[in-house]
C-alpha cells in the first residue's frame, strides 16, 4: 500500500490524524501529512479508514 496526501486539496480537518495517528500528522499550517517512513501505512488497518474519513478526499491509498 502507498499513502499520500494532496496538500492542495487538504483543508486541515484532522480526521486522518485522529483516526490513524501512527500514520498521519498535521504540519505547522494544520494541513495533514504522512509521517516520515509511514508512506506504506505502517501495517495500520486504520490508514484506509482515515482516507475514507477525509471530508475532501485529499488522501490516496494505492495498492503497491
Amino acid at each position: 500500500m502507498r499513502i499520500s496526501v494532496d496538500q492542495d486539496v487538504c483543508i486541515g480537518a484532522g480526521q486522518c490524524a485522529l483516526t490513524a495517528p501512527q500514520v498521519f500528522t498535521q504540519d505547522d499550517d494544520g494541513l495533514s501529512e504522512v509521517l516520515p517512513g509511514r508512506e506504506d501505512g505502517h501495517g495500520s488497518a486504520l490508514a484506509r479508514e482515515a482516507a475514507r474519513a477525509c471530508p475532501v478526499s485529499a488522501i490516496t491509498v494505492a495498492e503497491s
